[in-house]
């Protein structure tokens, strides 16, 4: 009798978790969006439903949107609101959720939209901010603004969390503000005053290590950096 008994606790159980189908509720990464026949996929998005209905979501280690989120289980509709953004004239998103991947699709503008998520543990990093901190010029090709091709000893980069920047060489310092692409590895230095102008570059990762290839010139202009974690005496 006990062992009937068991058998039929199991069995409940084992029914009771086949049942319960996947949450929206977690963490979720946007791994692609597709517009029509175009990807426009951001860099590290990435969105946070709660089980209070309540919903966050950013770029990286950037959190830039809150609200509310209301999904209609009978039609698989997602709602999302945000409290701090513009509203949403668009229908809302139809969902397919499985395990740990989600689907949203809607028309927007005559064009078909496709987003996939996949859930996730830790926030993801944009270039932004892998680019955050110290580096020390390690080797430089081609001539261009800010840095000397003869004596790279002590010449860094400082990218501050504040968007700034600061650059120093055997010449002085410079110092200015920076943007960095929302879909692809690229910065953008904006130098303070009109001795330097504005430049693009283009940003490969390495181990510790970064290298920046020049975008608004027709010759090959690059700059290697390591990272460091002290000023050097220039």
């Amino acid at each position: 009798m006990h062992k009937i008994y068991l058998i039929i606790v199991i069995g409940i159980a084992f029914l009771s978790s086949c049942e319960k189908s996947p949450s929206i509720e977690g963490l979720w990464i946007v791994k692609s969006v597709t517009i029509g026949d175009e990807e426009m996929t951001p860099d590290a998005r990435w969105m946070r439903f709660n089980s209070d209905l309540t919903q966050e979501s950013g770029n990286g280690w950037l959190q830039h949107s809150v609200g509310n989120w209301k999904l209609d289980t009978e039609t698989n509709s997602l709602t999302i609101v945000n409290k701090n953004g513009i509203d949403d004239p668009n229908e809302p998103f139809k969902i397919t959720l499985s395990n740990n991947e989600m689907i949203w699709q809607r028309t927007e503008e005559g064009q078909n939209v496709i987003i996939k998520l996949e859930t996730t543990l830790r926030l993801p990093s944009t270039s932004g901010d892998k680019l955050l901190g110290l580096w020390k010029l390690e080797k430089a090709v081609g001539k261009g603004s800010y840095f000397s091709t003869s004596n790279v000893n002590d010449d860094y980069l400082f990218f501050r969390w504040d968007k700034r920047f600061i650059i120093g060489t055997e010449k002085g310092r410079v110092h200015g503000v920076y943007n960095v692409h929302g879909h692809k590895p690229e910065v953008e230095l904006i130098p303070y005053g009109t001795q330097y102008e504005r430049d693009f570059w283009k940003i490969d990762f390495g181990e510790k290590a970064i290298s920046l290839k020049l975008l608004n010139t027709d010759s090959i202009v690059t700059r290697k950096f390591i990272r460091i974690h002290n000023f050097p005496q220039n």
